[in-house]
Parts: C-alpha cells; sequence; structure tokens
C-alpha cells in the first residue's frame, strides 16, 4: 500500500544568535535581510537546513554564507515550532548560540544579506518573526553557562584587570556584582593567577593584571562550577 504524504513537514532552518562582548558592553550580530520577507529589516543571521546537511555543519555553513563569521563553537538553543512564526509557510527553526569576540571576526555580509552588524543588546532595532524569543532563550543560556562553567579565556587579552574580567560577567549576567564578593569567588576557583606587572594603559591608581591558568581553566570548564551572584 502506498500513498503520498502531503503533509509531510519539509522546511527546515537555522536561526544563529552571535553573542560578542567589547568594550564591556555585550552585543549581539545581526543582519539585515536583501530579501522578502521583512525585507530591509534586521535579524538573527538564519538560513534552511539542505537535504543532505545535519544541524551542526549547517549551522557552520550558513553563519559563514550570512556573515562572513566561521569557526566558532555553537552550542544549540531549542526547537521553535510556532505554527505561525514564518509568515508564508510552515518552518521549524533550530536556535544555536555563541559568545565571541568581535575584534577576532571580520564581517563580511553574503547569502540574502545587505549589511551584517554587532548591536548593543541595550539598543536593539525590531527583530522579524520570533528572532526576539529565541534570542532571549538564548540569553538565558548564556547566563546559566556562565554560573556552571568558568568563561573569559577565549574573550579577554592575555593579560587583564580583574575590573575587566568583572565587567564581563556583568555585561552577561545584565546586573551589578559586588567588588569584594566576585573577587574573592574568583580568586577561590582558582583558575587565574596575578602576575607581578601593572595595567600600562592607567596611569593612576594602576591596577594589578592577571592571566588565565590554563590547565585550572580547562579542568574547570569539565568538572563544572558553582557560581552564585
Amino acid at each position: 500500500m502506498s500513498h503520498v504524504m502531503k503533509d509531510v513537514i519539509t522546511n527546515l532552518s537555522i536561526d544563529c544568535v552571535v553573542f560578542g562582548f567589547e568594550r564591556s558592553r555585550l552585543e549581539v550580530l545581526l543582519i539585515q535581510r536583501a530579501v522578502s520577507p521583512c525585507k530591509g529589516m534586521w535579524a538573527l543571521p538564519g538560513g534552511f537546513v539542505k537535504h543532505e546537511e545535519r544541524m551542526v555543519p549547517a549551522a557552520d555553513r550558513i553563519l559563514k554564507a550570512t556573515t562572513g563569521v566561521e569557526g566558532i563553537y555553537l552550542e544549540e538553543v531549542g526547537i521553535f515550532d510556532e505554527l505561525d512564526r514564518y509568515p508564508t509557510w510552515r518552518v521549524i527553526s533550530v536556535g544555536f548560540f555563541a559568545l565571541v569576540s568581535p575584534e577576532n571576526y571580520p564581517l563580511a555580509p553574503g547569502i540574502d544579506t545587505s549589511a551584517a552588524k554587532w548591536f548593543d543588546l541595550s539598543e536593539l532595532p525590531e527583530l522579524p518573526f520570533d528572532h526576539r524569543q529565541i534570542l532571549d532563550v538564548a540569553l538565558g543560556k548564556l547566563r546559566k553557562r556562565v554560573r556552571e562553567r568558568p568563561i573569559g579565556f577565549e574573550l579577554l587579552p592575555e593579560k587583564f584587570t580583574l575590573p575587566r574580567l568583572q565587567a564581563l560577567y556583568e555585561a552577561i549576567l545584565g546586573t551589578s556584582l559586588d567588588k569584594r564578593n566576585f573577587r574573592k569567588k574568583i580568586m577561590r576557583m582558582g583558575m587565574i593567577e596575578q602576575l607581578k606587572e601593572l595595567d600600562p594603559d592607567r596611569t593612576r591608581r594602576a591596577a594589578v593584571l592577571y592571566r588565565f591558568d590554563s590547565e585550572a581553566y580547562g579542568r574547570l570548564k569539565e568538572e563544572g562550577i558553582l557560581f552564585q551572584v
């Protein structure tokens, strides 16, 4: 017995939420759509999965094709399957997110994209479809992750000050942290080591420089941490 499966869903897409930390701010990478629907609006980098692709390689391809960003570690956010999330036909999307240092990734608008730009999280334009929901879920996952795994090795220079590290955590968590408590918790983790150097960029009350202990940092990424605000 055979029959035509007319109601089979074939439209699967990927949307990428790429967070960046720069100038003590948390930013997100958006593309300006060059095609309809929602042509001209700023949106998350995204696209459709090819028949022969698996999800992670598809996410890598789509991000590179739309923004020029490549070679970053992407984590799954979740599945977004509201019936009316796309205006013209049924589309289910899988969200991915990453956290990078923007200065390391030059942007190059590509397929179906007229521009690519970093936006401060506090100054976002209106986003199409359900992209604001996807971004909010990704931000929640990032904030959960910063409490469970160390963050900073890939985002800060080799030598940094404790105020710079604290600014990173505050930007991700979206809240101010008590300086004394933050330093106590970070030092207790044992993932950074103090150097006998001062910050050359500050002439008055120069701050001491630190660097990550790569071995301890890697171990904590595997074992996990408990960072309470």
